[in-house]
């Protein structure tokens, strides 16, 4: 059982790291490009392929390639070299940015013209098609292009905490606190109604108040992981305190 005394507090709104995706991106070093770019793909992969497939009405099989083909591009024209924080935020450049790879491809009926640039990152299609199909849209009950958008800012978001559930997993699982993250994701990660703290200490033989400290330590760590997984997606702290006004409710 794990001590009171070990679910300290971590101090701090802004998480320790200040690594930008679109920093490295743009690196010298191949290695931290590489690294950025792995990270910038798992962040998006899903929010774009989820996006064609509904906003172009596109078959699964099309938004794959239209996915993968966007990500190619994105590397062979740098395109983020063309992202200005001061204008947009990175989500709405990366959409944008989207919807002009999809319409010329469309325009040119998908010629095959990107070059040997791979995406690193093993792309789950089948899964995110299945979270498709669990979310039950008919892409006619989204008729603007300001739902759209909402849309893939919903899917961003999902994608980011998917990643800091990840994150926050491992580091339990590394420091020996599997039983706070268990605890974390019956009652916070749960799809249903969750099991109250008596059930939880019950079934995991804890204290109800051992149960309400992991709880609150976990909820904490849970938030800076997410915080870390946001600052890397964010090219300046100016445009990391408006995305935390955003997911958190507050400044940075």
């Amino acid at each position: 059982m794990t001590s009171k005394d070990s679910f300290v507090a971590r101090d701090g709104n802004f998480p320790a790291t200040r690594w930008s995706v679109v920093a490295a991106a743009r690196s010298d070093d191949s290695a931290e490009r590489a690294r950025a770019l792995d990270v910038l793909f798992a962040a998006y992969w899903k929010p774009v392929y989820k996006y064609v497939r509904l906003k172009f009405s596109k078959s699964p099989d099309e938004a794959q390639d239209l996915t993968q083909g966007f990500f190619a591009e994105l590397l062979e024209r740098d395109l983020l070299s063309g992202f200005e924080p001061k204008k947009s935020r990175l989500r709405t450049y990366i959409r944008l940015c989207a919807d002009s790879f999809v319409l010329n491809e469309i325009k040119h009926a998908g010629r095959q013209k990107r070059g040997g640039n791979r995406v690193h990152v093993a792309l789950d299609f089948s899964a995110a098609e299945g979270e498709l199909h669990a979310l039950a849209i008919d892409p006619a009950s989204i008729p603007s292009e300001e739902r759209f958008e909402q849309f893939f800012e919903k899917e961003w978001i999902r994608s980011l905490f998917a990643a800091a559930v990840r994150k926050f997993r491992q580091f339990c699982g590394a420091g020996g606190k599997m039983s706070a993250f268990d605890l974390f994701e019956a009652y916070d990660l749960a799809d249903d109604d969750p099991p109250s703290y008596a059930q939880l200490a019950e079934t995991h033989q804890l204290s109800v108040s051992n149960v309400t400290n992991q709880l609150a330590w976990a909820r904490r760590e849970f938030r800076r992981h997410a915080k870390e997984e946001l600052r890397a997606l964010c090219s300046t702290d100016d445009e990391f305190a408006r995305e935390s006004r955003t997911l958190f409710g507050e400044k940075g």
